[in-house]
């Protein structure tokens, strides 16, 4: 049983940056691809961005490319994701998610969740 667990979210204002992480317990989470999502209230939750096991490739959605990265320590089980220039849009939950299957920008691609971590971004 795989577990994983965000943190790093918090109060920022606009223009700023926050790193979040996902530790993985219980699962060998480094053979396995993982993606970022957020869900905002009233919205479905959204693909954010992806990274493959090795680290190698990375999948960004429009909205956060060239200012959001992924990367992964297989050694600590964790993958990180840096949000620089924050914007009160990118307001929401983010959840990360071990990937199952091919597609990263889809949720039922995961077999895996945290429980999410709270990022807020003032005007």
């Amino acid at each position: 049983q795989v577990q994983l667990v965000e943190s790093g979210g918090g109060l920022v204002q606009a223009g700023g940056s926050l790193r979040l992480s996902c530790a993985a317990s219980g699962g060998t989470f480094r053979m396995y691809g993982a993606g970022w999502f957020r869900q905002a209230p009233g919205k479905e939750r959204e693909f954010v961005s992806g990274i493959d096991w090795s680290g190698y490739s990375t999948y960004y959605a429009d909205s956060v490319k060239g200012r959001f990265t992924i990367s992964r320590d297989n050694a600590k089980n964790t993958v990180y994701l840096q949000m620089n220039s924050l914007k009160p849009e990118d307001t929401a939950v983010y959840y990360c998610g071990r990937r199952r299957t091919c597609n990263y920008y889809y949720v039922p691609s995961y077999d895996y969740w945290g429980q999410g971590t709270q990022v807020t971004v003032s005007s």
